[in-house]
């Protein structure tokens, strides 16, 4: 069932080739694994992300590189990226926050101009489009998770999308122990020998998740639409509420809302989202924040000495930003719910 669930996958996306493993986390590592980033290398990532992209660049031995992100999207900016850039850059991850892809024929440009691999973090993407082509064949190597809260899921799980095939055999290789054939290889052959060419780690999925991952598949379209009608019903609602920002959807791409979240107009009103996101709870809404900016957490801060101001535009989003609950199963009923319970909190917190 991994055969069948990675060409189905690779299939939907329309790459060449998938590869299935244990985690998203474990998926970005062997990712940087397959590109080579080793000691010394540098990789540019989003500080608006879960800490497991740039973590997956340090278990190489690289440095992570924050670039700020663009005020209106929270995605990376493609010219703060090419600021960041220096001869021992290696690569980009390009960060697909919320489900919204990022720019990606200017992150290209800038990495075919400066030799770069260009790596897309698309764990809340799957299903999205950039400018009619699928999220996962616009990268060199896509990133996509299966953990219980993303589009589908395998309980557990990840996988790497690529038309290059010998990165994909890289990948292969390193889920597998280093190993250069798996069991499925060795019975196909009538042999028992194999060789470990390399050191990897145990990054195998089972079967039985991946014959969940293709029972969630088949669901997949009707779940995006699913979240796209709630966020439209959300965008309406809020449209009109000064102490609300909304983020900005851009024209030439198709939006699959893992998350969606709003920013609290702090500068104008009287706003605190420690007391917005209190409140909101009081009221039984499950709002959370998506995220503290990577480079802030004390392991950044004390192993590369990033430090407050470094990336300005994604600290000042995270002051203000709240994640609503946005997901298939819910009724209309609660997501009427969610929206009377925002203007409320709101109109408690005048101009």
């Amino acid at each position: 069932m991994v055969r069948v669930f990675e060409q189905a996958v690779a299939e939907f996306v329309g790459a060449k080739s998938g590869v299935a493993l244990s985690s998203g986390t474990s998926a970005l590592h062997a990712t940087m694994h397959a590109i080579g980033i080793r000691p010394g290398d540098e990789v540019i990532v989003s500080p608006m992300t879960f800490v497991a992209t740039s973590n997956a660049v340090v278990f190489q031995g690289g440095t992570p590189i924050f670039a700020d992100v663009n005020d209106n999207t929270l995605l990376l900016e493609p010219q703060q990226v090419e600021k960041k850039i220096t001869p021992r850059t290696k690569a980009v991850i390009a960060v697909d926050y919320a489900g919204h892809p990022c720019d990606y024929d200017l992150l290209r440009e800038i990495c075919d101009k400066h030799g770069l691999f260009l790596v897309a973090d698309a764990c809340h993407a799957l299903g999205a489009k950039y400018k009619e082509r699928n999220v996962g064949t616009l990268a060199d190597l896509t990133v996509f998770s299966f953990h219980p809260v993303k589009h589908i899921t395998t309980g557990e799980g990840g996988m790497v999308v690529t038309d290059d095939l010998e990165l994909a055999e890289k990948i292969r290789r390193f889920r597998n122990h280093g190993i250069s054939s798996d069991h499925y290889e060795r019975a196909e052959q009538g042999t028992w020998y194999y060789e470990m060419v390399e050191l990897g780690y145990n990054y195998r999925i089972t079967d039985f998740q991946c014959a969940l991952g293709l029972s969630q598949l088949r669901k997949l379209p009707c779940w995006i639409d699913r979240r796209r009608e709630i966020a439209s019903c959300y965008n309406e609602a809020f449209a009109s509420l000064p102490a609300i920002k909304l983020l900005r959807v851009c024209l030439n791409v198709f939006h699959v809302y893992h998350l969606y979240v709003i920013r609290l107009n702090t500068d104008k009103f009287r706003v605190d989202r420690r007391k917005i996101f209190s409140a909101l709870r009081e009221e039984g809404i499950g709002v959370n924040v998506h995220y503290i900016p990577v480079h802030l957490h004390p392991f950044y801060r004390q192993r590369f000495g990033t430090r407050p101001t470094l990336c300005p535009v994604a600290e000042a989003a995270y002051e203000q930003i709240l994640s609503l609950p946005i997901f298939p199963a819910m009724t209309d009923q609660y997501v009427s719910n969610v929206v009377t319970a925002v203007q409320k909190v709101m109109r408690a917190h005048p101009e």
